[in-house]
């Protein structure tokens, strides 16, 4: 892992047009793990750790999801990193969509994996409340294991034990005050959809087909000749895990044709 002065720590690996991938809550730049080595073939791949997740510090002032856009485009700046073509699983691709809105000048695309340009709803937004309070009562282990089994297919559940423990493990390392910070702007955040709408920039929208918390229908919100929408067979919440390999072809088929 590197970390540079904006306290944000990430893997990096390849060369070339550079990929800016971007985890999802309570998760960490581990969860590419299985994706990385295809895409770094022909790409220089930067996953990063949100403020406190991973290795990356719990910053008090990124409590919005402007403040997390706010984050990555320092974190390029510092790079000197021009333009990126980002990829946000869930809690990240509100993130990418927040970047979009403010900073679309250094993105060549973009990608919502598992994500939504929707806001929460109102009982959504009590989920998140609860989940806070739990964070704060019970901690971040208990927490994290009754997330885990959500975030995969039912299907997948038996089976991809091993993988389970892996997303537990980096789940166990957030610090309470990042998964807090994490959930007060996911509660927070507003309709995006309209980005996706008008961007004129190549999007990738990925669902999984079994995902119990953000079903294709909230992903797949905008279409036209600069959209691609991939349904990945199977998988739940977490394709990079249940299905890595459809889901680095899907991005890099829709890196080479846009």
């Amino acid at each position: 892992m590197k970390t540079i002065n904006t306290n944000i720590a990430y893997k990096e690996e390849g060369t070339g047009e550079v990929l800016l991938l971007i985890h999802g809550f309570c998760g960490s730049s581990g969860y590419w793990g299985k994706v990385i080595p295809m895409l770094s073939e022909k790409y220089r791949v930067i996953a990063i750790d949100l403020p406190g997740h991973g290795e990356s510090k719990a910053l008090d002032s990124v409590k919005d999801i402007e403040q997390y856009a706010l984050v990555l485009k320092d974190f390029l700046e510092e790079l000197g990193i021009e333009k990126v073509t980002m990829f946000g699983h869930s809690l990240g691709g509100y993130i990418t969509l927040g970047f979009a809105e403010k900073y679309n000048q250094y993105l060549r695309g973009f990608s919502l994996i598992h994500s939504t340009g929707f806001p929460d709803s109102e009982e959504a937004k009590k989920g998140r409340i609860a989940s806070a309070d739990k964070i704060e009562k019970a901690g971040i282990d208990i927490f994290i294991d009754g997330l885990v089994p959500k975030l995969f297919a039912p299907e997948n559940v038996e089976s991809h034990k091993q993988s389970m423990e892996e997303v537990k493990k980096i789940g166990y390392e957030v610090q309470p005050q990042g998964a807090k910070n994490a959930l007060l702007a996911m509660k927070n955040r507003k309709d995006r959809t309209e980005i996706l709408e008008k961007t004129e920039l190549p999007v990738l929208l990925i669902a999984g087909e079994s995902d119990q918390l953000i079903p294709a229908d909230k992903t797949f919100t905008a279409s036209g000749e600069n959209i691609k929408q991939v349904v990945i067979e199977g998988a739940g919440h977490m394709s990079m895990y249940e299905a890595p390999e459809e889901l680095g072809n899907a991005i890099l088929t829709y890196l080479n044709h846009g």
